[in-house]
């Protein structure tokens, strides 16, 4: 046999999904590959990969998105999912940039009766929206990808678990920023993603967050009692 030379059959090669966008692909065929089963997926970010399928299938079938698969670790399957939420709220972020300036949003706040400090700074102190924002994903960020914290992806020590709510209740205020003074941008971002939604689904269904901090009415009975 010459060296190298592939000993699969040549059908089984030219069968092969390659799972990456290569250089010069075009945006609408980004990420289109048939979908894989949970098992099928050998891989340490396996429950990432899932994840990420399930949004790109159907971003507002929201319940099927956060059911976990078959004896999937709790504590792994909820630290995932905030991490997908933070490199989502990102893109929220960025547009976020293009509007919400120090000068007419020199405070995060939400409702008049809600002003938020940042945590980035030695002493919790005010800061701009915006700047609240970046500093806030990227603690999370940090935090969320601490080898002291979080040294494995399939098991997470209950202590880091407890770690998660903190993070929840911080990026949580970029949605109620971006909703009670930035609506529009909110509106049309949510109506593409579902963000919002799936992440006050995901606390309630986690208590992740007590009700009296979910201050968006996303949700139905949140509307009726709005």
């Amino acid at each position: 046999m010459t060296a190298g030379m592939s000993t699969q059959p040549k059908d089984e090669q030219a069968n092969r999904i390659f799972r990456r966008n290569e250089p010069g692909t075009k945006r609408s065929e980004w990420n289109n590959w048939p979908p894989q089963a949970f098992e099928e997926m050998d891989s340490t970010l396996n429950v990432q990969q899932w994840i990420q399928q399930l949004i790109s299938k159907d971003p507002a079938d929201i319940d099927a998105i956060l059911s976990p698969p078959n004896e999937q670790d709790e504590g792994a399957w909820k630290y995932e999912h905030l991490r997908q939420f933070c490199l989502q709220l990102n893109a929220l972020a960025l547009l976020l940039q293009n509007e919400c300036f120090p000068e007419t949003c020199a405070q995060m706040t939400a409702t008049e009766q809600w002003i938020f400090l940042c945590a980035a700074h030695k002493n919790p102190k005010e800061c701009s929206a915006i700047d609240y924002t970046r500093h806030t994903l990227d603690g999370a960020t940090t935090l969320l990808n601490s080898n002291k914290y979080f040294p494995s992806r399939v098991n997470i020590k209950e202590s880091s678990i407890a770690k998660l709510g903190s993070v929840c209740r911080r990026i949580y205020r970029i949605f109620s920023h971006a909703y009670f003074h930035h609506r529009k941008l909110f509106d049309d971002f949510e109506n593409e993603t579902h963000l919002c939604k799936r992440f006050t689904t995901y606390v309630t269904r986690y208590s992740l967050m007590s009700s009296e901090h979910l201050i968006v009415p996303i949700l139905p009975n949140q509307q009726q009692a709005a």
